[in-house]
């Protein structure tokens, strides 16, 4: 018999713990170690036996325990004095506090957040990312509230069938289980968030909160009875079901999103949001909705929309166009026709996500096209994965080069007291004095290799000792009743040279790279006296066929009886496994077809804690890859096809293997240490634990994008919104007489018949303005290297002025033919091939690049 209905009953602790019940009820200690020590102690095995979750640990311990504990005097005060210093660090100023002129508050929207094993609300790294950005916030003081959807049944539970096929199941989540806590009125009612929908139907929502360090981050969840049965569903599984379900996810987590921080901030008294960062397309209705609340102030949509632009930042995480949600256009009418949006025309709504560029489909509607429309601040999370996204959405900019596309990046970071191992954190304070591993001083004497190399060998242990429980516990789950095979006691070898692999599984990562010539990597992993053994793990989107079958080629080769010791697929790669599988590997494999991984965060967690990388030179890798952190795998890009392609580029992974990589680690001291080894992770160590923080980029977004949009949007707000109503004006003036601009001739002079370093080029340029003023443009040389093709490569600009002794500016006339002439000076900064041209743009103090509208004029 199945039950109607499942809840969870929690245990009611004595007074003398209720420090436990605080501590339980933040998420800090998903990433404080002292307060996961303290959980631990109560019961180690229910401890690891639920992967770390206190609210479960709390409800499954025997009352004589609990009893047992607040008898014991100095286990209270130590659960006293941790939420003392929980208090503490909630409200101290930290750094965010000594900035000058940063957002009062920001706003971070993300359908998903990977915060711990205990609120399975991720699917992969876009999650990971957005739960390691709250965590940063967290730590550096930040006043940002995160929001997300409260799926009831998170992503999916992967298993593996016994041919190799991944099956999904979906257990449905009890949020009172969780540490969560519902959002309520000062009458005690729940706060719900409200949709109107086409047909009269209504979507409501309430709002659960959950507290990550000094970080609120609220989920919305329709499983409510005011809700009819069909829409009670809509938050049913992340990335689930087809275009409607995506878009009803996508209308609540954007528009109920901004509704619900609103009724949030209302009862804690926040202030409001100053900037909106919405984390990928999926969020990007939020600008919709703040335009209507504009629009209900008096502004026009085009009013309302450079006030919404000027505050939101929009982030894009995929350089692969089939990864951004692109929605039927007469879907998205339907929806915005309505009372969803008062005074919102529907006609708006669908031109912010129209792909009206050579390529672009008129069927669809383009949410991140939508999310650059609606952002005036926007970035890729990699170096190459910026210049990839300008190239990738330069039709929304015609005209312009690629590399002028108003896209920067802030490479991504990864959360270091989430993901470095406890005993490497221990090592640092022992030894160096320091409990922050990204600040430690590894390169110096205060350790010795062996002493890291012994904790190396330590961490390869935990990971051996874990994958055999975990394949256990998998053949239980798949054959109730049956004992395990006895060879599952020696699987793996804890002083094995371990390359790891875990990631999602779309094609473009190439999971079964390694198997392209299956007889080179059993010589590999067989080898008599240099053997390598490989971890892997992954989930498959449960509609991608073709990443299913991916992994069902790769758990057949394991079943080989004489590979099945050496390599392991393990089912149901989450944040619990993560932690222990990163630092457990030697080497970090990452092969995706380059230019189509974002950043990789992965191989940053294993960086963490002085995993070696060897990785095609994309995302982060191609930025930071200096030679001594790792090994780059050569890209193919020349191959004639792809089977070419994956050919020479598993060819040159097996040979850094067998030539470099294995060797290395081999090879050792009279005291067992490989010493060249241990200067690779010695470096590692060094130079990207604090690059690949995610606090060093929480820092550049705050620096480079918060304080920027925060100022932008603070400016042209004031006075009731005068410079959003300014701007909207001066920009349909503009852009009517777009047509009329034109560079009707260059001359420039005063170099040497020889140019040299040091001289300066003259430059003076007609221009035709038609009705637009001087000040309405920007006249720029843009200079640079000349390559073939007289294609401009490390450009920069000049703003040319206008001539004083011009006669229309001596009377304050428009020339009858509309032209006035601009000069200025490039001085010769470099040697080697010159080029230049003369470009006009519009200029205005509130746009924030000259490409922004879209519009240039350029000499011929």
């Amino acid at each position: 018999m199945k039950a109607i209905r499942r809840f969870t009953v929690r245990t009611v602790l004595p007074a003398s713990l209720s420090a436990l019940d605080e501590l339980a009820a933040n998420l800090r200690w998903s990433w404080h170690e002292p307060t996961r020590r303290l959980f631990e102690e109560i019961d180690p095995e229910i401890w690891h036996g639920i992967a770390g979750d206190p609210v479960a640990l709390l409800g499954a311990v025997s009352p004589a325990r609990i009893e047992a504990l607040a008898a014991d005097a100095e286990f209270v005060a130590r659960a006293d004095a941790l939420r003392d210093e929980l208090a503490t660090y909630r409200s101290e100023p930290r750094w965010y506090q000594t900035l000058s002129g940063a957002p009062a508050h920001i706003a971070y929207f993300s359908p998903e957040f990977g915060i711990a094993a205990a609120l399975p609300q991720y699917s992969g790294g876009l999650g990971i990312l957005a739960g390691d950005h709250l965590k940063s916030a967290s730590d550096l003081g930040l006043p940002l509230t995160g929001i997300g959807l409260f799926y009831r049944a998170g992503y999916f539970k992967q298993s593996i069938s016994a041919d190799g096929w991944q099956q999904e199941a979906y257990p449905v989540l009890d949020p009172d289980g969780l540490p969560l806590t519902l959002t309520r009125h000062a009458d005690g009612a729940p706060a719900l968030v409200s949709l109107a929908l086409p047909e009269g139907r209504t979507l409501h929502a309430r709002i659960w909160q959950v507290a990550v360090g000094r970080v609120t981050l609220l989920l919305l969840d329709t499983d409510i009875p005011e809700n009819e049965d069909a829409l009670r569903d809509v938050t049913d599984r992340l990335y689930g079901g087809g275009g409607e379900h995506r878009l009803l996810q996508e209308l609540l987590l954007g528009v109920g999103g901004v509704r619900a921080l609103r009724i949030w901030t209302e009862l804690t008294g926040a202030p409001e949001a100053q900037v909106f960062h919405t984390n990928e397309g999926h969020a990007g209705f939020q600008g919709l909705e703040r335009i209507s609340t504009l629009i209900h102030d008096g502004l026009t949509f085009s009013e309302a929309l450079q006030v919404v632009r000027a505050g939101t930042v929009f982030t894009t995480h995929t350089p692969v166009p089939a990864g951004i949600d692109r929605f039927d256009r007469g879907l998205v009418q339907q929806y915005f026709s309505g009372d969803l949006l008062p005074g919102v025309d529907v006609w708006e709504v669908l031109a912010l996500g129209s792909e009206n560029y050579p390529g672009g489909s008129g069927d669809v509607f383009n949410m991140a096209v939508m999310g650059l429309r609606l952002g005036q601040h926007a970035n890729g999370v990699s170096q190459l994965h910026g210049e990839v996204s300008r190239g990738m959405f330069s039709g929304l900019w015609p005209g312009f080069d690629a590399s002028d596309v108003p896209i920067t990046s802030v490479t991504n970071g990864v959360h270091a007291p989430t993901w470095t191992d406890p005993l490497l954190l221990e090592l640092a304070q022992e030894k160096l004095g320091t409990a922050d591993t990204t600040a430690a001083d590894w390169a110096g004497p205060g350790v010795t290799d062996a002493e890291l190399w012994a904790v190396r060998n330590r961490m390869r242990a935990n990971l051996v000792a874990d994958a055999r429980r975990r394949v256990t516990a998998a053949w239980h789950d798949e054959n109730p009743g049956a004992s395990a095979p006895a060879w599952f006691d020696d699987l793996l070898d804890p002083d094995v040279l371990t390359i790891g692999f875990a990631r999602r599984v779309p094609t473009y990562k190439r999971l079964t790279l390694m198997l392209e010539d299956e007889a080179r990597l059993i010589a590999l992993l067989t080898h008599k006296k240099r053997p390598i053994q490989i971890v892997i793990a992954g989930k498959s989107h449960p509609a991608d066929e073709e990443g299913k079958r991916l992994i069902q080629k790769l758990v057949r080769f394991t079943q080989d009886p004489e590979l099945r010791r050496r390599i392991v697929f393990l089912p149901n790669y989450d944040i619990a496994m993560a932690q222990v599988l990163y630092p457990g590997t030697d080497v970090w494999l990452n092969n995706p077809l380059r230019p189509l991984e974002a950043c990789g965060t992965s191989g940053m967690k294993a960086a963490l804690n002085g995993v070696l990388n060897l990785s095609i030179l994309d995302g982060w890798w191609n930025e930071y890859y200096d030679g001594e952190d790792g090994w780059a795998i050569p890209s193919a890009d020349s191959a004639g096809d792809a089977a070419e392609r994956d050919k020479l580029e598993a060819e040159s992974l097996y040979d850094l293997i067998e030539n470099q990589i294995a060797p290395r680690f081999y090879r050792r001291d009279s005291a067992g240490v490989p010493t060249r080894w241990m200067a690779n992770v010695r470096h590692t160590l060094a130079t990207l634990s604090p690059e690949l923080s995610a606090d060093r980029m929480v820092r550049e977004y705050v620096q480079r994008l918060y304080i920027p949009a925060a100022n932008a949007a603070e400016a042209i707000s004031a006075g009731d919104y005068a410079g959003g109503r300014e701007l909207a004006a001066w920009k349909a003036v503009v852009s009517s007489a777009w047509g009329d601009v034109s560079v009707v001739h260059v001359e420039s002079g005063g170099l040497a018949p020889v140019p040299q370093v040091g001289d300066r080029l003259h430059v003076r340029a007609q221009v035709q303005l038609g009705s637009l003023r001087p000040e309405d443009v920007a006249v720029e040389v843009v200079y640079g290297t000349s390559r073939e093709g007289d294609d401009l490569v490390n450009t920069a600009t000049v703003e040319l002025t206008p001539l004083e002794e011009d006669t229309a500016a001596t009377t304050g006339a428009i020339p009858i033919d509309g032209s006035r002439t601009f000069a200025g000076t490039v001085t010769l900064g470099r040697p080697g091939s010159f080029g230049y041209n003369v470009r006009v743009v519009p200029k205005n103090a509130y746009l924030v690049d000259p490409a922004e509208m879209g519009l240039v004029a350029v000499a011929h």
